[in-house]
Protein backbone atom coordinates (compact mmCIF):
# COMPACT_ATOMS: atom_id res chain seq x y z
CA UNK A 1 0.00 0.00 0.00
CA UNK A 2 1.26 3.63 -1.06
CA UNK A 3 2.82 4.77 2.64
CA UNK A 4 1.75 8.38 2.53
CA UNK A 5 -2.02 7.03 2.29
CA UNK A 6 -1.41 4.43 5.17
CA UNK A 7 0.23 7.51 7.19
CA UNK A 8 -2.56 10.07 6.75
CA UNK A 9 -5.35 7.08 7.49
CA UNK A 10 -4.02 6.65 10.81
CA UNK A 11 -4.17 9.84 11.30
CA UNK A 12 -7.57 10.84 10.17
CA UNK A 13 -9.28 7.82 12.21
CA UNK A 14 -7.35 9.60 15.42
CA UNK A 15 -9.68 12.56 14.34
CA UNK A 16 -7.58 14.37 12.39
CA UNK A 17 -9.01 16.70 9.60
CA UNK A 18 -7.98 15.76 6.44
CA UNK A 19 -5.74 18.75 5.60
CA UNK A 20 -3.92 18.81 8.69
CA UNK A 21 -3.50 14.37 8.04
CA UNK A 22 -2.07 15.36 3.96
CA UNK A 23 0.50 17.65 5.70
CA UNK A 24 1.89 15.97 8.62
CA UNK A 25 1.99 12.66 6.23
CA UNK A 26 4.23 14.40 3.84
CA UNK A 27 5.92 15.68 6.58
CA UNK A 28 6.63 11.85 8.87
CA UNK A 29 7.68 11.02 5.16
CA UNK A 30 9.91 13.62 4.17
CA UNK A 31 11.96 14.37 7.54
CA UNK A 32 12.21 10.58 8.64
CA UNK A 33 12.99 8.98 5.43
CA UNK A 34 14.58 12.12 3.58
CA UNK A 35 12.47 12.13 1.05
CA UNK A 36 11.29 14.66 -1.70
CA UNK A 37 7.64 15.76 -1.80
CA UNK A 38 7.06 14.12 -5.16
CA UNK A 39 8.84 11.02 -4.03
CA UNK A 40 6.73 10.93 -0.91
CA UNK A 41 3.82 10.81 -2.04
CA UNK A 42 4.58 7.58 -4.22
CA UNK A 43 6.76 6.21 -1.72
CA UNK A 44 5.52 1.70 -1.16
CA UNK A 45 5.40 0.54 1.93
CA UNK A 46 6.40 -3.04 1.04
CA UNK A 47 9.63 -1.76 -0.34
CA UNK A 48 10.84 -0.94 3.05
CA UNK A 49 9.71 -2.40 5.53
CA UNK A 50 11.74 -1.90 8.40
CA UNK A 51 11.63 1.83 8.08
CA UNK A 52 7.72 1.49 7.64
CA UNK A 53 6.87 0.07 11.25
CA UNK A 54 9.18 2.89 12.53
CA UNK A 55 6.88 5.31 10.54
CA UNK A 56 3.50 3.91 11.41
CA UNK A 57 3.96 3.70 14.82
CA UNK A 58 4.98 7.45 14.79
CA UNK A 59 1.94 8.54 13.05
CA UNK A 60 0.04 6.49 15.91
CA UNK A 61 1.69 8.59 18.64
CA UNK A 62 0.71 11.75 16.88
CA UNK A 63 -2.93 10.40 16.22
CA UNK A 64 -2.75 9.81 19.68
CA UNK A 65 -2.33 13.34 20.96
CA UNK A 66 1.47 13.34 20.95
CA UNK A 67 3.07 16.73 19.55
CA UNK A 68 4.64 16.02 15.77
CA UNK A 69 7.52 18.72 17.21
CA UNK A 70 8.46 16.21 20.04
CA UNK A 71 7.45 12.46 18.20
CA UNK A 72 10.30 14.06 15.88
CA UNK A 73 12.51 15.65 17.97
CA UNK A 74 13.05 19.13 16.77
CA UNK A 75 11.18 21.74 14.97
CA UNK A 76 11.59 25.10 12.36
CA UNK A 77 12.22 28.47 13.59
CA UNK A 78 13.01 31.51 11.71
CA UNK A 79 14.70 29.54 9.17
CA UNK A 80 16.42 27.36 11.90
CA UNK A 81 15.80 23.78 13.00
CA UNK A 82 15.72 23.99 16.77
CA UNK A 83 16.08 20.45 19.13
CA UNK A 84 12.41 20.21 21.20
CA UNK A 85 11.35 17.15 23.85
CA UNK A 86 8.90 17.16 26.27
CA UNK A 87 9.74 19.77 29.36
CA UNK A 88 10.66 22.63 26.07
CA UNK A 89 7.99 24.49 24.84
CA UNK A 90 7.02 24.25 21.57
CA UNK A 91 8.17 27.53 19.36
CA UNK A 92 5.53 29.16 18.08
CA UNK A 93 4.98 31.55 14.72
CA UNK A 94 4.09 34.58 16.69
CA UNK A 95 7.37 34.32 18.39
CA UNK A 96 8.96 34.11 14.96
CA UNK A 97 6.95 37.59 14.26
CA UNK A 98 8.33 38.81 18.05
CA UNK A 99 11.77 37.72 16.53
CA UNK A 100 11.36 40.19 13.38
CA UNK A 101 10.24 43.11 15.23
CA UNK A 102 13.29 43.16 17.18
CA UNK A 103 15.75 42.95 14.06
CA UNK A 104 13.81 45.88 12.95
CA UNK A 105 14.74 48.19 16.08
CA UNK A 106 17.98 46.80 16.33
CA UNK A 107 20.32 47.61 12.98
CA UNK A 108 21.89 43.94 12.18
CA UNK A 109 24.90 45.16 11.14
CA UNK A 110 25.62 48.20 14.02
CA UNK A 111 29.13 48.36 14.71
CA UNK A 112 28.23 48.48 18.20
CA UNK A 113 27.83 45.27 20.09
CA UNK A 114 24.51 44.67 21.26
CA UNK A 115 23.97 43.04 25.00
CA UNK A 116 20.47 41.05 24.89
CA UNK A 117 19.20 38.91 27.20
CA UNK A 118 16.50 36.38 26.77
CA UNK A 119 14.49 35.52 29.78
CA UNK A 120 12.65 32.02 29.77
CA UNK A 121 14.62 30.92 26.87
CA UNK A 122 13.31 27.51 26.25
CA UNK A 123 14.44 26.10 23.33
CA UNK A 124 16.77 28.86 23.36
CA UNK A 125 14.87 29.89 20.09
CA UNK A 126 14.27 33.42 20.56
CA UNK A 127 18.11 34.07 22.03
CA UNK A 128 19.92 31.46 18.83
CA UNK A 129 17.65 33.86 15.97
CA UNK A 130 18.77 36.87 17.61
CA UNK A 131 22.32 35.80 17.58
CA UNK A 132 21.90 34.71 14.50
CA UNK A 133 20.29 37.69 13.08
CA UNK A 134 22.21 40.21 14.76
CA UNK A 135 25.86 40.42 13.63
CA UNK A 136 27.56 42.06 16.61
CA UNK A 137 24.82 41.18 19.34
CA UNK A 138 26.31 39.44 22.38
CA UNK A 139 23.09 37.53 23.75
CA UNK A 140 22.82 35.71 26.92
CA UNK A 141 19.60 33.26 27.57
CA UNK A 142 18.14 32.37 31.20
CA UNK A 143 15.80 29.69 32.30
CA UNK A 144 14.67 27.84 35.26
CA UNK A 145 14.51 24.71 33.99
CA UNK A 146 17.53 22.28 33.74
CA UNK A 147 16.22 20.54 30.77
CA UNK A 148 15.48 23.81 29.11
CA UNK A 149 19.21 25.13 29.77
CA UNK A 150 20.18 21.63 28.49
CA UNK A 151 18.17 22.00 25.21
CA UNK A 152 19.01 25.46 24.71
CA UNK A 153 23.18 24.71 25.20
CA UNK A 154 22.87 21.62 22.50
CA UNK A 155 20.50 24.39 20.16
CA UNK A 156 23.31 26.77 19.94
CA UNK A 157 25.85 24.18 19.36
CA UNK A 158 23.52 23.22 16.44
CA UNK A 159 22.86 26.12 14.94
CA UNK A 160 26.86 27.53 15.12
CA UNK A 161 26.05 30.25 18.16
CA UNK A 162 27.76 31.66 20.96
CA UNK A 163 25.07 32.09 24.05
CA UNK A 164 25.85 32.34 27.56
CA UNK A 165 23.45 30.58 29.28
CA UNK A 166 22.53 30.54 33.52
CA UNK A 167 20.41 28.99 35.60
CA UNK A 168 17.89 31.76 36.95
CA UNK A 169 14.76 32.21 38.55
CA UNK A 170 13.23 35.52 37.90
CA UNK A 171 10.86 35.45 40.27
CA UNK A 172 13.71 35.08 43.08
CA UNK A 173 15.17 37.90 44.57
CA UNK A 174 17.79 39.01 42.10
CA UNK A 175 20.97 37.40 43.05
CA UNK A 176 23.17 39.88 44.19
CA UNK A 177 26.06 38.71 41.42
CA UNK A 178 23.65 39.45 39.21
CA UNK A 179 23.04 43.00 39.94
CA UNK A 180 26.72 43.67 38.76
CA UNK A 181 26.40 43.06 35.58
CA UNK A 182 27.17 45.05 32.64
CA UNK A 183 23.95 46.90 31.39
CA UNK A 184 22.07 45.35 28.84
CA UNK A 185 20.75 47.48 25.43
CA UNK A 186 17.93 44.83 25.04
CA UNK A 187 15.86 41.93 27.34
CA UNK A 188 12.88 40.38 26.15
CA UNK A 189 10.95 37.81 27.22
CA UNK A 190 8.46 35.05 26.26
CA UNK A 191 7.36 34.34 29.69
CA UNK A 192 4.62 31.90 30.93
CA UNK A 193 1.21 33.90 30.23
CA UNK A 194 -1.67 31.50 30.37
CA UNK A 195 -4.13 31.74 32.83
CA UNK A 196 -4.54 28.44 34.74
CA UNK A 197 -8.68 29.04 33.81
CA UNK A 198 -7.86 29.35 30.03
CA UNK A 199 -6.75 25.31 30.41
CA UNK A 200 -10.22 24.19 29.62
CA UNK A 201 -10.18 25.70 26.10
CA UNK A 202 -6.58 24.41 25.16
CA UNK A 203 -6.14 21.98 22.63
CA UNK A 204 -5.24 18.40 24.31
CA UNK A 205 -1.98 17.85 22.69
CA UNK A 206 -0.57 21.05 24.03
CA UNK A 207 -2.56 20.33 27.30
CA UNK A 208 -1.50 16.91 28.34
CA UNK A 209 2.20 17.11 26.85
CA UNK A 210 3.65 20.60 27.13
CA UNK A 211 5.24 21.83 30.15
CA UNK A 212 3.04 23.68 32.61
CA UNK A 213 5.78 25.58 34.29
CA UNK A 214 6.05 27.46 30.91
CA UNK A 215 2.39 28.08 29.74
CA UNK A 216 0.59 29.03 33.09
CA UNK A 217 0.22 31.86 35.74
CA UNK A 218 -2.23 32.10 38.65
CA UNK A 219 -5.14 33.40 37.99
CA UNK A 220 -5.13 36.11 40.51
CA UNK A 221 -1.92 37.45 39.21
CA UNK A 222 -1.54 37.48 35.35
CA UNK A 223 0.80 39.60 35.18
CA UNK A 224 3.63 38.33 37.25
CA UNK A 225 6.20 38.05 35.08
CA UNK A 226 5.79 41.25 33.42
CA UNK A 227 5.69 43.40 36.79
CA UNK A 228 8.87 40.94 37.93
CA UNK A 229 10.81 41.27 34.75
CA UNK A 230 9.99 44.78 34.35
CA UNK A 231 11.23 45.54 37.72
CA UNK A 232 14.53 43.93 36.56
CA UNK A 233 14.76 45.54 33.67
CA UNK A 234 15.01 49.01 36.10
CA UNK A 235 18.11 47.47 37.36
CA UNK A 236 19.54 46.01 34.60
CA UNK A 237 18.70 47.55 31.64
CA UNK A 238 21.12 50.56 30.08
CA UNK A 239 18.99 54.11 29.70
CA UNK A 240 16.85 53.94 26.33
CA UNK A 241 17.40 49.98 26.45
CA UNK A 242 14.03 48.48 25.31
CA UNK A 243 12.31 45.43 26.66
CA UNK A 244 10.33 43.44 24.12
CA UNK A 245 7.85 40.97 25.39
CA UNK A 246 5.25 38.04 23.92
CA UNK A 247 1.79 38.77 25.66
CA UNK A 248 -1.53 37.00 26.64
CA UNK A 249 -3.59 38.61 24.12
CA UNK A 250 -6.63 39.07 26.77
CA UNK A 251 -3.83 41.34 28.30
CA UNK A 252 -2.39 43.80 25.96
CA UNK A 253 -4.06 47.18 27.28
CA UNK A 254 -2.83 45.87 31.24
CA UNK A 255 0.27 44.95 30.44
CA UNK A 256 0.79 48.70 28.05
CA UNK A 257 -0.28 50.79 31.52
CA UNK A 258 1.61 48.27 33.95
CA UNK A 259 5.13 49.45 31.73
CA UNK A 260 3.92 53.23 31.96
CA UNK A 261 3.32 52.97 35.46
CA UNK A 262 6.81 51.77 36.05
CA UNK A 263 7.93 54.87 34.11
CA UNK A 264 8.51 53.18 31.19
CA UNK A 265 8.73 55.39 27.78
CA UNK A 266 7.11 55.08 24.26
CA UNK A 267 5.63 51.95 25.32
CA UNK A 268 3.78 50.36 22.18
CA UNK A 269 1.64 47.34 21.73
CA UNK A 270 1.27 45.12 18.63
CA UNK A 271 -0.33 42.83 17.05
CA UNK A 272 0.14 39.50 15.59
CA UNK A 273 -0.75 38.16 12.22
CA UNK A 274 -4.73 37.48 13.35
CA UNK A 275 -4.82 40.55 14.89
CA UNK A 276 -4.45 39.58 18.12
CA UNK A 277 -2.77 41.82 20.83
CA UNK A 278 0.31 39.68 21.05
CA UNK A 279 3.75 42.27 21.73
CA UNK A 280 5.11 44.58 23.53
CA UNK A 281 7.85 47.17 23.37
CA UNK A 282 9.17 49.63 25.84
CA UNK A 283 12.38 51.44 26.84
CA UNK A 284 13.77 52.74 29.70
CA UNK A 285 14.13 56.38 29.95
CA UNK A 286 17.48 57.99 31.01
Amino acid sequence: MNLYREIKNILTEGGMPDGEAKAIALMLLERVLGLPTAKALIADGKSMLCRRQNILGLAARISQGEPVQYVLGETDFCNLTLKVKPGILIPRPETEELVHWIVENVNPSTPTSQQILDIGTGSGCIAIALAKKLEHAEVEAWDISDVAIEVAKENAERNHVQLKIRKVDVLSPLNPQLSTLNPYDLIVSNPPYVCEEEAQEMERNVLEHEPKLALFVPDNDPLLFYRQIGALGQQILKPQGRLFFEINRRFGQEVLNLLKGMGYSEVELRQDTWGNDRMIKAIKPL
